[in-house]
């Protein structure tokens, strides 16, 4: 983002803070005796507000913390300096009639297991991917994003490993940290409960919308591969975890041969424990997707549609971007399904489709493509290092019987 504007529109102290406006109270003088020195005011004023469950020390000093990764994701059209009340920034020269894209989203309870595995700042990451994948559904490049941080008690390390973590995702998606909230909610929040929420903001010329509108009978449906669980599903994760007894820190190659014999972990896990794969970080899509369009178009047509996979899984999402009279016609064979949804299969008893459902089962997004531009989306998905299968294709719903969305063998 903006470096400076970014880190002057951080709320760094809670929700319902007095510093930086607002009445303060005088906590500490006496009546009759007249104003006490104003440094003295403040100290008592402070002093009150910790009592209260309140650090804005701590908020102060989070923000210090967190500085050098915020102004790292600065964008030149960023405006402004130190000490605004709200981030600014241009449109991107070069535009038309641009449209601005908003999306806002959480990481859901994927946050009770970072806290319970003490792995905060892949949270971060897995903000920014959320949102800014669904505003390059629409062809949006990702402009800048305001994320809020929400703690039941604040310890500066943890804020700054969060939003240092949103920074991080920010550079990957090509936004800028704009602002931010850091909010500390005692007595409504447990002292380590943690909850996020952002917003970012995308550009992109009005009439080079992407909506689905032209998705036709005969496109490629171009899969791009998942990291991981992502950020959907966790209610169900954590509890078939705990119901299996295992451990966050046990080797997850053993945790594969005691439950899911015959399920081979992919080579990136090699080593890991049990956390680090069920928290790794949501994979951001926006400036693989972005290249991949302008390949397309190199090659003489257009991306028609683009599916963000979360919530409800492929079954969820894909039919957002079929038109009426139109279906996906899926083929599950035609990628794998990775090693820790198998896993959560066999604990919770399971099948493919129903994973494919909850979980993102193996693809994080799905891109409609003319077949003449399937070579260049596949071409642009390796250079960005990224495994893309041919995942199916749209069809006209009465060759399946109605239904928008058919998982087929081939």
């Amino acid at each position: 983002m903006s470096g400076p504007v970014a880190e002057a529109t951080r709320g760094h102290a809670p929700r319902d803070r007095t510093a930086g406006g607002g009445t303060r109270v005088d906590a500490g003088t006496p009546a009759g005796a007249g104003p006490a020195p104003s440094g003295a005011r403040e100290h008592a004023a402070r002093d009150a507000y910790r009592a209260a469950g309140v650090d804005v020390d701590a908020g102060e000093r989070a923000v210090a913390l967190m500085r050098e990764a915020v102004a790292s994701t600065r964008r030149p059209e960023v405006v402004g300096g130190l000490g605004g009340f709200a981030g600014a920034i241009e449109i991107p020269a070069g535009y038309r009639r641009p449209l601005l894209v908003a999306s806002t989203d959480g990481v859901g309870t994927k946050t009770a297991l970072a806290r319970a595995a003490d792995r905060l700042g892949g949270l971060g990451i897995d903000l920014v991917a959320m949102c800014a994948d669904d505003v390059v559904c629409t062809g949006a490049e990702p402009l800048f994003l305001l994320d809020y941080v929400a703690v039941g008690r604040l310890v500066p390390e943890e804020v700054a490993a969060v939003v240092s973590g949103v920074a991080s995702g920010c550079r990957t998606a090509g936004c800028a940290l704009l602002g931010g909230e850091t909010a500390e909610h005692p007595g409504t929040m447990a002292p380590a409960d943690l909850d996020l929420a952002a917003t970012c903001v995308g550009v992109v010329e009005r009439d080079e919308v992407i909506d689905g509108s032209a998705v036709g009978a005969g496109d490629v449906l171009v899969g791009l591969a998942s990291s991981g669980l992502h950020s959907n599903g966790f209610s169900l994760v954590r509890r078939l975890v705990a119901e299996a007894g295992l451990h966050l820190d046990a080797p997850y190659a053993g945790i594969l041969a005691a439950h899911a014999a015959g399920v081979a972990s992919e080579p990136d896990h090699a080593g890991a424990c049990l956390g680090d794969v069920l928290l790794t970080p949501t994979r951001i899509y926006a400036r693989a997707v972005l290249a991949m369009r302008a390949s397309v178009r190199a090659a003489g047509t257009d991306i028609h549609g683009i599916a963000h996979v979360t919530g409800g899984g492929l079954p969820g999402a894909v039919p957002r971007i079929v038109p009426d009279g139109l279906a996906a016609r899926i083929h599950p064979a035609a990628w794998p399904m990775p090693s820790v949804m198998q896993l959560l299969g066999t604990l919770g008893g399971l099948g493919d489709a129903e994973l494919r459902a909850t979980f993102n089962g193996g693809l994080g997004m799905v891109v409609a493509v003319p077949v003449g531009g399937v070579d260049a989306a596949l071409a642009a998905a390796a250079d960005a290092g990224i495994a893309a299968y041919i995942a199916g294709e749209i069809v006209p719903a009465a060759d399946l019987g109605g239904a928008r969305y058919v998982e087929v063998e081939r």
